[in-house]
């Protein structure tokens, strides 16, 4: 028994030892995910759908009624321009055009018959005349008088039974054309493409023409008709290249060309697309009229350039892996972790009541705790004079994500470390605006970060006039240098001729476009900023690099830091000890590193969106 006894002590004093061992080593080393950076293409497309269809298109239809009594074509017929394709049963119409002449031809012998009555009538008068015209006159002036009458009367005959000819002729030419429609031909040369009509069906044209046939010019050069998203439109330009695909050879791929953006708009259950006409060539007919295209529009294409995975673009190293390397958290992830208060302490922290002191730059303070030793009034913390650079003392350079100033003083917010983040300078207390706790105005960086200052440049570019001016009054009521800012609001944009204008010019100028698609702008370059990390030495560094075009994949690096082959940081798998998210997003792996819930962007146990 007391060996038993003995045993069971020494394999529970071997477990402790070892599960001492494990609980001070921090859990298993984690797992650094990297990805190589390559050279290839990229190319930046717009994806769409449409429809196949015949360039020149040609509906065939009958302008009289009948019956079919003949087809000279069916389904996929070549025929040629006056080719008899359909004829209808013509008795009818010859019934009416012999009925047409025999009216002509008595309206003829009306003719004949009021000119001989007017020789008649003539020849009257003139007997009445001299017989008027004696020294005793032989009949009255009445029977004169009719004689004249008589004579008008003819000649009205005369013309009216001419017009009854000219009517009679007008009837027989228009049977004639119906007679003559009852035979139908082709218009173009083409390829019969539909025929919605039998021999012995009856069509009627009384409002409209009937379908018979539709004729498509040349299937050897179609066009898709592709319904682009509204989101995607303003970089659809023509003469861009189109690759697609259809359903009917799902390994071949086709190729097109822009050629008209249409100002229509098409809105489908309130989605909005505007129709683009592609042109596609089809020498080996493969592509039939209504088929659906599977449309990949390309707006830039770059070949043999460096390329970064944009999963390295996205990762963004926590406190946490830091701590996890045994590693100081670098000033470029403090600088990032600043902006929108993702890291630093916990809660909401919430406006702070008085001012508080500025931290020093770049040292974090421990999760959850304060800056000082304890919180001191505002008069108390006005009359100290700290040495530069100590905890609680103005620093000569701006405070990173978390720095050590006095807490929040709000209950209901929570305590969070007021740090100087963000665009506050060296020198100048915060005042309990941080976000988050270790927050500040900024999306990281100090004041002088050069990266940070070209896109606070490129913001202010994109202002309004008034929001210049309230954004250069805010940076001087904080006791910030704007006169770059200054500088950029004064200096005169460049004009750029207004739609309207260009308008103006391209339908005043003799040597202008025929179409709008001409005063479409050309793309700008694209061209941004994005961060790296690279595993070296057992540590993450960072490195900023300028990128192009991306595909959804891979982007296009622009400057030279990274070379190819070089491996770069896509994902931290930390071990076992890593605490387990209780954010909103926690267990959903849709929506990871939630802001809020520890291993966010900036820190550990970084609180919500401090006010």
């Amino acid at each position: 028994m007391k060996r038993a006894l003995i045993v069971l002590l020494i394999i529970a004093a071997i477990g402790a030892g070892a599960g001492a061992i494990y609980v001070r080593r921090g859990g298993a080393e984690p797992f650094i995910n990297t990805s190589p950076v390559t050279r290839g293409d990229i190319i930046d497309t717009v994806g769409a759908t449409g429809t196949l269809q015949a360039v020149t298109t040609v509906q065939v239809g009958s302008q009289v009624s009948g019956t079919i009594q003949y087809l000279g074509a069916d389904f996929n017929s070549i025929v040629h321009k006056g080719q008899v394709v359909a004829k209808l049963e013509p008795s009818l119409f010859q019934t009416q055009v012999e009925q047409a002449r025999a009216n002509l031809t008595r309206a003829k012998a009306d003719s004949e018959r009021n000119k001989v009555s007017l020789d008649d009538a003539q020849t009257k008068y003139k007997r009445a005349q001299e017989l008027a015209a004696r020294t005793l006159p032989l009949i009255s002036q009445s029977d004169l008088d009719a004689a004249r009458v008589a004579v008008d009367a003819a000649k009205a005959q005369i013309q009216s039974s001419q017009a009854a000819v000219v009517q009679a002729e007008a009837s027989l030419g228009q049977n004639e054309v119906n007679l003559q429609h009852t035979i139908i031909t082709a218009p173009i040369d083409g390829i019969v493409t539909s025929r919605n009509v039998d021999v012995g069906q009856t069509v009627a044209a009384s409002m409209s023409a009937p379908t018979l046939f539709i004729i498509a010019a040349d299937l050897t050069k179609m066009q898709v008709n592709a319904n682009v998203d509204e989101s995607d439109v303003g970089r659809i330009r023509p003469g861009q290249h189109v690759t697609f695909k259809v359903d009917a050879y799902p390994t071949e791929q086709f190729e097109g060309t822009v050629v008209q953006v249409r100002l229509q708009p098409v809105v489908i259950q309130n989605v909005t697309t505007y129709g683009t006409v592609i042109d596609v060539p089809n020498q080996q007919l493969k592509l039939k009229p209504g088929m659906t295209a599977t449309v990949k529009v390309e707006i830039a294409k770059r070949s043999e350039v460096l390329r970064v995975p944009n999963a390295a673009l996205r990762f963004r190293p926590t406190t946490e892996v830091f701590t996890a390397l045994n590693q100081q958290v670098p000033a470029e992830a403090q600088y990032a972790g600043g902006g929108r208060g993702q890291g630093g302490g916990g809660g909401r922290g919430g406006r702070g009541q008085g001012q508080g002191s500025q931290g020093s730059a770049g040292s974090p303070a421990p999760q959850g705790a304060a800056g000082a030793s304890e919180a001191q009034p505002p008069a108390a913390s006005a009359q100290q004079a700290p040495t530069p650079g100590a905890s609680g003392a103005p620093a000569a350079t701006p405070g990173g994500g978390r720095g050590t100033g006095d807490q929040g003083m709000s209950a209901n917010r929570g305590m969070g470390n007021r740090g100087l983040g963000g665009d506050r300078p060296g020198g100048q207390g915060g005042d309990g605006f941080g976000r988050g706790g270790g927050g500040g105005f900024g999306r990281g960086g100090g004041a002088d970060d050069p990266e940070r200052k070209a896109r606070m440049l490129e913001r202010f570019k994109g202002m309004s006039a008034d929001e210049q001016k309230q954004f250069i009054e805010r940076m001087k009521s904080r006791g910030q240098d704007a006169s770059e800012y200054e500088k950029l609001m004064a200096k005169p944009a460049a004009k750029q001729p207004s739609p309207t204008s260009a308008m103006r010019t391209k339908y005043g100028a003799p040597q202008s476009a025929e179409t709008i698609d001409a005063l479409f702008a050309p793309l700008p370059t694209v061209e941004s900023r994005g961060r790296v990390w690279l595993f070296m030495n057992k540590e993450l560094k960072p490195v900023n690099v300028r990128t192009g075009i991306t595909d959804g994949t891979y982007t296009e690096l622009l400057s030279g830091e990274l070379q190819q082959n070089m491996e770069v940081v896509t994902g931290v798998v930390l071990g076992s000890t890593r605490p387990a998210a209780t954010g909103p997003g926690a267990g959903n792996p849709l929506m990871p590193n939630q802001r809020g819930g520890p291993g966010g962007f900036g820190g550990p146990g970084g609180g919500g969106r401090g006010r």
